[in-house]
């Protein structure tokens, strides 16, 4: 099969593949926001409905291991791009349907949210797995931290652009409205997500033997591939780390505001302020990451590789939540807001830089598994974003329930996200650490 990077994509690819990202992310932002809004406020549904099919478009992204191998072995991209991306968008106009049928007709609406939210997963899947791939498969190593950062930077920005113009065109509220504001959206979407990709991945041949074996053939050398990319120390190393930090940086991002509120006594307005701060910060590490990875002398990047940047992330990310759990003993006058800069900043550089390595690494071990090693990844994040906040939040209400110290309880789950993030920097460092001991052809596999 041909290398992965036979050719190096310039700054204005990048932006282009980027814009893919923001589509993708356009869509989900309706999905998780704008409905979850809807069905808690407008129709008055417990809030457990809405977290429950969240959790549900993680869950079925269990299946991006799949996805990744599909395009491995049709050696192409793009068009699973285009197909996960046709699939989140139908899932994200049925998501819509079914929200304006959850009143009326509950049991029938509730049923058309689970193909909804199960489409949606399985576009995210697709779409999203194929196309860090893409990027990884086609961008140098010199701009591969700052095509990290563009790629999410361009995310939350379709995140900002969709909620400000579908909130200005849901005022009135009504149930079509909505509807049609969605579909809209949603069409949209797909249209910059098309634009996008064309063209930019230049043909390739499938692997013959492979496109030419039957169904049950196909399935059998997917389990036999997936076997193959565990069995690879450096892999299976990296699935525990994205797999334990990923469920730590989930963890908190449903309880910042509620301990801002409960602990400091902070109003509505003041904690909304707060979580700006930490989003604020979470860009600029961003945009830190991707700056100072794109400096090089020599060939050698002059301010840390995307390991030193992974590994200085984790570590600083469990220094700050251990300063927050530490509200419990110095109460209000612990200085919240600069431990709220410091984790939104160390948490953005982190990101970076793992989806940074995840791109680095998803070429080594092995020709034509870079799709596979894409979704292991891929799967384990969904699956730690689907835990991590319905294990933060319910370690929360449980030690409350029992000790009615609302300190307490966040200083329990702040002080165990610190600790899984220490652990996550071990893990980034043991692969580092087996990346060197590779052989030279690795090596060159990794960095050319």
């Amino acid at each position: 099969m041909r290398s992965e990077r036979a050719a190096s994509m310039g700054w204005l690819g990048i932006v282009r593949l980027g814009l893919v990202q923001s589509a993708l992310g356009s869509v989900v932002v309706l999905i998780t926001s704008t409905l979850n809004r809807v069905m808690v406020v407008e129709y008055a549904l417990p809030a457990l409905l809405p977290g429950a099919l969240v959790a549900l478009h993680y869950a079925v992204q269990m299946v991006r291991p799949r996805f990744g191998f599909g395009s491995d072995v049709g050696g192409r991209r793009t068009p699973w791009i285009l197909g996960g991306m046709a699939v989140l968008v139908c899932g994200g106009v049925l998501c819509a349907l079914a929200t304006i049928t959850l009143p009326g007709h509950f049991a029938l609406g509730l049923s058309l949210a689970v193909g909804g939210y199960a489409l949606v997963g399985l576009g995210v899947g697709a779409a999203g797995t194929s196309l860090l791939v893409l990027v990884a498969g086609q961008v140098d190593d010199r701009r591969r931290a700052a095509a990290a950062t563009i790629m999410w930077v361009l995310m939350v920005l379709g995140f900002a652009i969709t909620a400000t113009a579908v909130g200005h065109f849901l005022d009135p509220f009504s149930p079509r409205r909505l509807l049609i504001v969605t579909a809209a959206a949603a069409g949209v979407a797909f249209l910059v997500a098309a634009l996008a990709v064309f063209r930019v991945e230049k043909p390739a041949q499938p692997e013959p033997a492979a496109s030419e074996r039957p169904r049950a053939a196909a399935e059998q050398s997917f389990k036999v591939a997936l076997r193959q990319v565990w069995a690879e120390p450096q892999a299976r190393g990296f699935t525990l780390f994205v797999f334990v930090s990923m469920l730590a940086y989930s963890a908190q991002e449903l309880l910042l505001e509620p301990f801002a509120g409960l602990v400091f006594g902070y109003t509505l307005g003041e904690s909304t302020k707060l979580s700006g701060l930490q989003h604020g910060a979470v860009f600029l590490g961003m945009v830190s990451v991707g700056l100072a990875g794109s400096v090089t002398v020599g060939g050698v990047r002059r301010f840390g590789s995307l390991r030193a940047w992974t590994i200085g992330g984790c570590l600083a990310s469990a220094v700050a939540l251990i300063g927050m759990a530490g509200a419990d003993v110095a109460g209000p006058a612990w200085p919240l807001r600069a431990c709220v800069a410091a984790l939104g900043f160390a948490n953005g550089a982190f990101a970076v830089a793992a989806i940074g390595s995840m791109m680095e690494l998803s070429g080594a071990g092995g020709a034509g598994r870079a799709g596979v090693r894409m979704g292991l990844w891929g799967a384990a994040q969904a699956v730690a974003f689907a835990l991590g906040g319905l294990l933060g939040t319910s370690i929360v209400d449980s030690v409350r329930l029992l000790s009615g110290a609302p300190t307490l309880a966040f200083g329990i789950v702040f002080s165990a996200e610190a600790a899984l993030f220490l652990l996550a920097a071990g893990f980034a460092a043991q692969v580092g650490s087996r990346e060197k001991r590779g052989s030279t052809a690795d090596s060159t596999a990794v960095t050319v």
